[in-house]
């Protein structure tokens, strides 16, 4: 699947979520596509952004790693049906407006939460911000006119 359609698949999933442990899942489910996409464009994005795109790759799976596995199978993890990166630019524009629905979902869940889950929450509240910043600076990166220039990665 395109990366704009499985961000507005997970868009959609977040927005449905009810339980806090279904909130959790999501934000997982983000991550793990944070990291993906980083790594695509890492290995296929305009060569200005290749070196970011490692950092957000990383930094998405920090973020999986801050919150506990909530998929049952290989294939409950949604971003391994990423098939392509068309748009960078608009991927991560995207993107960026996933981690802040992520983050904000988040909090309501700390707000709800036990202790030892409001703790897993700050954390993965942190990655998501991280995870954030990295999206804007390869952002900017693609602004820059004599650097930007967005081709089709798959």
């Amino acid at each position: 699947m395109e990366a704009v359609r499985l961000i507005e698949v997970s868009r959609q999933a977040l927005a449905q979520s009810k339980a806090l442990t279904d909130v959790v899942a999501e934000a997982w489910q983000t991550q793990a596509l944070v990291a993906e996409v980083g790594s695509r464009l890492a290995a296929c994005g305009p060569p200005v952004v290749r070196a970011e795109a490692i950092g957000l790759s990383e930094a998405g799976k920090r973020g999986c790693g801050s919150l506990r596995h909530p998929a049952r199978s290989e294939e409950d993890i949604r971003a391994r049906r990423l098939s392509g990166v068309s748009d960078p630019r608009q991927v991560l524009v995207d993107l960026a407006g996933l981690l802040g629905e992520s983050g904000v979902a988040l909090v309501g869940v700390a707000v709800a939460a036990d202790e030892g889950l409001y703790w897993q929450c700050l954390d993965a509240i942190d990655a998501a911000d991280e995870s954030g910043d990295r999206v804007a600076g390869i952002l900017r990166s693609l602004a820059l006119p004599e650097r930007g220039g967005a081709r089709v990665v798959t």
